[in-house]
């Protein structure tokens, strides 16, 4: 309230009347006596109503009302004044933005016709307040084109709009910059903050900084504005230095600054800063502040010091709704569930608002442990609160009910998501690729680059993960120009995703090149190539991977582990197998997993020792699963056990669950090949009892980024002539190269003659025989299978690679085999 000496009123008295004199004093002496103000002064309202006694005490009513909260009273007064000023018209405006009724205000704005910049600045303020600055800017704009000047008031509250960062609106602060330096308000130091903290949440830190280095002078707000910038734009290191420059001014933090610096010390994984910051906050006595509180809990759970979190909750002198949620998520991302949903459950009986609960945490942790119930429980109490509209509350929806295997529900959710970000459209993408529907991941992802949804590392590792189930080399190499442009091949993940995919298809040349390339190497990667490795057959590289790996330091994990057993267990590498096996529970501490032990068995069987296998089997902490006796089987066909095989058999026919018809095929062969026809027609029976189904053996290549797939004995493709007429020249080749027809492999009681035709027309030798005469000269094939392979094709591809001088490449469904001059990479050990 401005107040002026009584001195003043004589000079201005002399403009009017004596009586209106007469009244004012006395309206004066009222007023003064009612809140207590000394005789000596008057308000300086009464001045600017140029002593209208009237409008005076009705100005002095009005604003009663509206310091009660009476809107309705203090705007039917409002409209009864017969003469209304603009200090009128500003408190009205004023109150109704004060009680929250913003389309009052701007239809109040509208009908008054003498605006000042104090109108103007009312309205622009109060759509700052309601986050809406977009329409704030706009009526900073219709101000200048009315020809009213703003001040620096204007100024600052029209930049006080950002309360979130809103990259977005840069063009219309870099125009409110240009205002200010023409008004001459630049260096006004409210004006030089507030335009500094504006370019810092429209992420433009480079002019933030300028703004901060042409600055006359600066205070606490000035620091903490580009401190804040800096820490959440990631340029810790800066915001460190700022923080350090604002000690050494002598400059006095607040509890902004505290957080910021907290947070730079996060990015920067720096624990002993965070634990000095720390000091400071407790010598400057801010460690009662909720708020420094928070962060401080987040810094510590952040290092996963998850007691440490626990002791510092515990001593807080005041918690709230944030505090809760981030002890609750410490928790959860330590593997300490019971105790994350315990404290859940105590902050349920708390009055914080529950819209804030950790929602998104808890979903998650139903995501990752497949708990549906738990999913829905939550999902439930998000409906309840409204949380359910928060963007990371939907996106973790999407997420829980995809993994989950809920397809319909996070479908349903999805589409109602109003901001759809690169998190739900990779949740989905992910969900469809982990469930094996690898084309329906890819139609999604290009969706998802049709509506300008850009990807992140986390897309580009699931959808190269369907180019590694699809085979298909001409969509990973897109995938990898992809990465290439979007920036992410320095990414770690991202870069060891695209190893593995080139190795999947085959090329494991592509494999080792991005392998060598890598800007950097960690342990991911280095299983990414032993899994590259092991895959294609090479064994012995595998070894010395995994040695180098360990040389340089990294800890072998159990991913590491599995990558060397498969190795062995394709290569016959039986006593390396067991030492590095051995060595997992004796060097590395690391407990064998069930995976592991399935590796173990079928190094074991595929070598024919059997003994130590079933030894294995029954030592484990684990029932033997479907993949362990599947495996046994397997070996038992190759190496003629009979007696073993019927148990194996026996096994799986009895287990309640059977992936496919498999197990049944395999002993119903191992029968047909001893010429116990009777025996293997009653587990082809039994089989058919069950409803168990055969899947069907088919291989497929890549011709021009076309797939094109072959069925044993179809003959339905367009070039079926060309096909045939390339296997019956191959044949006359291949006899006169000494080979002869493997009739085992013809597993059906008929003619050998027929036996003969049939093996010639088998998937692989029908996709070779395609690629043969749509290939130039000399370039590699590779052919992709979905069953194994049987050994009269191994032969015979061995044959076709010499005779047409070519690398062929075939991926079955254990592993790959590279056939060049009559020789394949595996030694005919498979």
């Amino acid at each position: 309230m401005q107040l002026y000496k009584t001195s003043s009123l004589h000079n201005l008295a002399s403009l009017k009347s004596l009586h209106n004199l007469a009244y004012v004093k006395s309206a004066q002496s009222s007023y003064l006596q009612l809140h207590r103000i000394p005789c000596n002064v008057v308000d300086a309202r009464i001045i600017k109503t140029g002593f209208d006694p009237f409008t005076c005490h009705s100005n002095f009513r009005m604003e009663s009302f509206l310091e009660r909260g009476e809107l309705s009273q203090a705007r039917q007064l409002f409209d009864h004044m017969s003469n209304k000023n603009i200090f009128t018209t500003n408190t009205m405006l004023s109150g109704y933005v004060k009680s929250g009724k913003l389309p009052d205000a701007r239809e109040l704005f509208n009908q008054t016709t003498d605006r000042t910049t104090v109108t103007w600045t009312i309205l622009i303020g109060a759509y700052s307040q309601h986050n809406q600055p977009t329409e704030a800017f706009k009526l900073f704009a219709e101000m200048h084109r009315c020809g009213t000047d703003p001040d620096c008031v204007t100024f600052a509250t029209l930049l006080s709009c950002f309360s979130e960062p809103n990259p977005e609106l840069k063009v219309q602060v870099i125009q409110v910059h240009a205002q200010i330096i023409k008004s001459g308000y630049g260096m006004a130091l409210i004006v030089s903050n507030s335009l500094l903290d504006s370019y810092c949440k429209s992420n433009c830190l480079g002019l933030a900084r300028h703004i901060f280095d042409e600055m006359p002078q600066r205070d606490s707000v000035t620091y903490n504005a580009l401190l804040t910038g800096f820490s959440k734009e990631g340029s810790s290191e800066e915001a460190v230095n700022l923080f350090i420059g604002m000690q050494n001014m002598g400059l006095k933090p607040s509890e902004f600054t505290f957080t910021a610096v907290l947070c730079a010390a996060i990015r920067l994984g720096q624990l002993s800063l965070g634990q000095q910051v720390h000091g400071l906050i407790i010598k400057n006595n801010f460690v009662w502040h909720v708020f420094v509180g928070n962060g401080l809990l987040d810094f510590y759970s952040k290092h996963d010091y998850v007691v440490d979190v626990r002791k510092l909750f515990d001593e807080m002198s005041e918690v709230d709704g944030v505090s809760y949620n981030v002890l609750i998520t410490a928790y959860a991302w330590n593997g300490l569930h019971n105790e994350s949903l315990d404290l859940f459950h105590k902050l349920q009986f708390t009055r914080f608002d529950r819209k804030q609960f950790p929602f998104a945490t808890l979903l998650s942790l139903a995501a990752n442990n497949l708990n549906l119930k738990m999913g829905k429980q939550i999902h439930s109490q998000a409906i309840v609160t409204m949380a359910v509209l928060e963007t990371l509350v939907g996106n973790s929806l999407v997420d829980m009910y995809a993994k989950c295997n809920r397809f319909e529900e996070a479908k349903l959710i999805f589409e109602s998501l109003s901001h759809k970000s690169t998190v739900p459209w990779t949740a989905m993408i992910s969900a469809y690729i982990q469930k094996g529907e690898f084309e329906e991941g890819l139609t999604l992802f290009k969706a998802m680059c049709r509506a300008n949804v850009i990807a992140d590392q986390a897309t580009f590792a699931s959808i190269l993960r369907a180019s590694s189930g699809l085979a298909s080399l001409s969509l990973g190499k897109q995938l990898h120009s992809f990465l290439v442009r979007s920036g992410f091949m320095s990414n770690i993940f991202s870069g060891s995703a695209l190893l593995d995919t080139y190795a999947k298809c085959g090329s494991i040349r592509d494999a080792i090149r991005i392998f060598q390339e890598m800007p950097e190497i960690n342990i991911v990667s280095y299983n990414a190539m032993i899994s590259a490795y092991a895959q294609n057959g090479y064994g012995e590289a595998t070894l010395r991977l995994f040695d180098e790996m360990v040389q340089l330091g990294f800890q072998p994990d159990s991913v590491s582990f599995l990558g060397i057993l498969s190795a062995c267990s394709h290569c016959g590498l039986v006593e390396e197998g067991l030492y590095y096996f051995n060595s997992m529970s004796r060097i590395y501490k690391l407990d064998p997993k069930r995976e592991h032990y399935a590796s173990m068995v079928d190094v074991l069987s595929r070598s024919g020792r059997f003994v130590e296998a079933e030894e294995l089997i029954h030592q484990m902490p684990f029932d033997p699963n479907e993949i362990m006796w599947t495996s046994v089987l397997n070996s038992c066909r190759i190496h003629k056990n009979h007696q073993l095989a019927k148990k194996a058999a026996d096994k799986l026919f009895n287990m309640d669950v059977i992936r496919d018809g498999g197990p049944y095929i395999n002993m119903s062969n191992i029968y047909a090949a001893a010429g116990q026809w009777e025996d293997a027609g009653r587990v082809k029976k039994a089989m058919r009892d069950r409803g168990v189904k055969k899947v069907p053996a088919y291989s497929w290549v890549e011709i021009n980024c076309n797939v094109h797939v072959f069925c044993s004995n179809d003959l339905s493709h367009p070039k079926m002539e060309g096909i045939m007429e390339k296997i019956e020249m191959l044949g006359k080749q291949m006899e006169e190269a000494g080979y002869k027809p493997d009739l085992s492999c013809a597993l059906h009681n008929v003619e050998d003659e027929i036996k003969m035709e049939s093996l010639k027309y088998h998937s692989e030798r029908l996709a070779i025989a395609f690629s043969l005469i749509s290939t130039p000269e000399g370039s590699p094939i590779v052919v992709m299978k979905n069953l194994r392979a049987c050994a009269d094709c191994h032969t015979v591809i061995k044959l076709i690679s010499k005779i047409v001088g070519r690398e062929i490449t075939v991926r079955d469904s254990s592993r790959f085999h590279h056939f060049r001059d009559g020789f394949c990479s595996c030694r005919d050990y498979w």
